[in-house]
């Protein structure tokens, strides 16, 4: 969510006031905007579009969330550099959970079951706890679903009111709560890409997962027979460790089905049927 377009500069610490992003050489591998930055840091670098007050004030929060025992990178200073803001991170020593799924020989059961466990108890602990002061409540999702072009005005209409319905809850959510998100370090699971963490209803949060989850069986079916299991797993160990009922999460998926279609992910004709059926029981 940007807020304005107001840029600040931000003091450079033991960097040189005229170093550039191609000063710091190519990207980390697999991501557009990491770099090595000192000895285990990372820099995290932001382009002109994203304001100085969203970049500032999403450090604030993860610091936060650091400091409160969450497993997440520590976070560092803040930079400027070619225009925009760099937060410098912790480098975490570990692959993703998704890396480690997905590099599984045969799809072994006992990993997959292994890494689903893993993945809902961290979930679990996000979720109990009550987030941070700057944190927005999850009714942001209406302002987001009104603004998805891509879904016809009444499954518009029909989905803002099943969600006005909806509990809005007190809870850390993450908001995007997937194996790519979750680094399997020396120091045990860490989760990173907090920029759509805000206060809720934790079945909101499980459901986007279980939502993101299947879509990657839809997308990639060859991922099928090691996606499918994690995510059967995954959510009964959840319900298990918090003492929920599955069926709690079934009001949930039109709604983030909906919001997921911000994302302009290929399964986009899957989520609008998932959307319709959805919320067929509410309608009537």
């Amino acid at each position: 969510m940007w807020y304005n377009d107001t840029v600040r500069p931000f003091p450079f610490c033991d960097k040189e006031a005229s170093m550039s992003a191609m000063s710091l050489g190519k990207p980390i591998d697999g991501t557009p905007n990491l770099y090595a930055w000192g000895e285990g840091q990372i820099l995290k670098l932001y382009d002109s579009s994203a304001p100085a007050d969203w970049v500032e004030s999403l450090g604030r929060i993860e610091r936060a969330l650091y400091e409160a025992g969450l497993p997440v990178p520590k976070v560092g200073e803040l930079v400027e550099m070619d225009g925009g803001l760099g937060q410098v991170y912790e480098r975490i020593d570990g692959g993703s959970m998704a890396e480690a799924l997905l590099g599984i020989a045969g799809a072994e059961p006992g990993t997959i079951t292994e890494l689903a466990r893993t993945f809902a108890e961290v979930q679990a602990t996000i979720h109990a706890h009550a987030g941070v002061p700057e944190l927005p409540s999850q009714r942001f999702l209406a302002a987001v679903i009104r603004r998805i072009d891509v879904l016809p005005s009444d499954l518009k209409e029909a989905t803002l009111k099943a969600f006005d319905k909806l509990p809005e809850g007190d809870r850390l959510c993450h908001g995007d709560f997937h194996p790519f998100n979750v680094l399997l370090s020396s120091r045990g699971p860490v989760v990173i890409d907090w920029n759509n963490a805000h206060v809720g209803d934790p079945m909101e949060d499980v459901a986007r997962s279980e939502v993101i989850l299947s879509g990657v069986s839809v997308a990639q079916p060859s991922y099928r027979p090691i996606i499918d299991p994690f995510r059967q797993a995954y959510l009964e160990h959840y319900c298990q460790l918090v003492s929920v009922d599955r069926q709690q999460l079934v009001p949930w998926q039109p709604i983030v089905a909906a919001v997921r279609l911000s994302d302009n992910v290929p399964e986009q004709e899957w989520l609008l049927e998932r959307i319709r059926t959805g919320l067929v029981p509410r309608e009537g």
